[in-house]
């Protein structure tokens, strides 16, 4: 019996689900996120680029390398813990360091990036974050802390994760141009749960701001809807009306034509434009969704949940996001519709045009019937004259013995030698037909 053979990529693809470890955090500590997407096209951009922006990083601390191809990395640089991870669109960098800094979310924790090794990324920054975590004794010594740290009117803060930490953020850029997030773990919280809790809150805030992208787009598509929006319906409401005088020709369905053309090249374009974007937003608000949800967030004192902020601030801009996709493919249905018509109203009027045509046709068929009815008589006719002719002189010499004029004998010829011409091109003309 032969061997069992594996698939090549049996084992790869096992060890996928594995691949990307939650970090382990000390119940002191600090860290810094950053998340960077390429310009344009980012989800095929070259990305080598990514790697080599990753091992100039490495290279600083003198630490080891990633394996080839990889999408992830974690390992220590210096006195501080790395954690990189490749998505679709971006890629983020995680440093985590012992201890909590004197001055809460101070700007200095970011310094572990070098000024110019961000100068040099490969794309831009599309959020970036400082995370504090601190046992704290009492509720009240948090919230002093919270209202110290957060813009109160904006403030989220919530037990997670059956009330083994808690955690806080307004959600908001601070003046070095960071999010800020707390954590406060419970003094037997397990330095894994603590790193799933910090790993989350990094996910919820890279994949809402890459929602929000598809919020821009919907914006600038909402208005290029209005104007589409708007010919549409003056080009619907020509193909109502009766063509002018002096425009029987087609001439007015042809400019419809190339009108539901041009509009329906532009709707193709923003399809085009907006397809991936908005369809990564919906992606991007689920898993928004998901983490927000596994964190199992109970109320902190009255404050807002999560879920309650992404309720409030979040979740209309995705509806904005849904609704702009909705109008798009409802504009793009219009515009079929529209093509549909007028392809239906040229059609009825070219079957007019054809209707017209076949009775104009048998009316000239009938015309040319009777002018050959009539060509036909006047033939009966002249061949009779010259046959009555022929046949005067056959009889002239009978005509004397008989006691009969030439006058009364072609009288009585007459009409015998017009049915004879009249039968004989009738039966011919039964003969060529037939």
């Amino acid at each position: 019996m032969a061997p069992l053979i594996d698939h090549p990529r049996r084992y790869e693809l096992a060890n996928e689900l594995h691949a990307r470890p939650f970090p382990s955090v000390e119940r002191a500590g600090r860290a810094a996120y950053l998340a960077i997407r390429a310009k344009g096209d980012a989800a095929r951009r070259d990305r080598s680029l990514d790697r080599a922006h990753l091992i100039a990083l490495l290279d600083r601390y003198g630490a080891a390398h990633p394996a080839p191809d990889a999408t992830h990395f974690m390992g220590p640089i210096g006195k501080y813990h790395l954690k990189w991870e490749s998505h679709t669109e971006f890629v983020t960098y995680t440093v985590f360091a012992e201890g909590v800094a004197d001055r809460a979310f101070d700007k200095g924790t970011f310094d572990i990036f070098p000024q110019d090794w961000l100068d040099a990324a490969p794309g831009q920054r599309i959020t970036s974050a400082l995370i504090r975590i601190e046992p704290v004794d009492s509720h009240d010594a948090m919230l002093e802390r919270l209202h110290g740290w957060f813009e109160r009117e904006s403030l989220a803060a919530a037990h997670v994760l059956d009330e083994a930490l808690v955690v806080a953020s307004d959600f908001r850029i601070d003046e070095a141009g960071h999010m800020r997030f707390a954590v406060f773990p419970r003094p037997d919280t397990g330095e894994r749960r603590i790193g799933r809790v910090v790993q989350r809150l990094c996910e919820i805030e890279t994949y809402k701001a890459m929602s929000m992208l598809g919020l821009v787009q919907a914006r600038k598509v909402v208005g290029d809807l209005a104007q589409i929006e708007m010919e549409l319906s003056r080009v619907m409401s020509a193909m109502s009306d009766e063509a002018p005088e002096g425009r029987k020709d087609g001439g007015m369905e042809d400019g419809l034509l190339d009108d539901i053309l041009r509009l329906s090249t532009r709707i193709e374009a923003l399809v085009t434009q907006t397809n991936f974007r908005f369809g990564a937003t919906g992606a991007y608000e689920a898993i928004v969704t998901q983490r927000i949800e596994v964190l199992r967030e109970t109320r902190f004192h009255g404050r807002q949940l999560f879920s309650e902020f992404m309720m409030r601030r979040y979740d209309p801009a995705m509806r904005t996001v849904k609704a702009a996709e909705r109008q798009l493919d409802g504009v793009a249905e219009r515009a079929a519709r529209a093509a549909d018509l007028l392809r239906t109203k040229v059609d009825v009027a070219r079957q007019a045009q054809n209707q017209a045509l076949l009775s104009s046709m048998d009316r000239r068929a009938d015309l040319q019937l009777r002018l050959q009815e009539t060509v036909e008589g006047l033939s009966v006719v002249a061949i009779s004259y010259y046959a009555l002719g022929l046949a005067g002189y056959a009889v002239y010499p009978f005509l004397e013995p008989l006691g009969l004029s030439k006058g009364l004998a072609l009288a009585i010829l007459t009409p015998v030698v017009v049915l004879t011409m009249w039968l004989g091109l009738r039966r011919l003309k039964k003969h060529h037909l037939g």
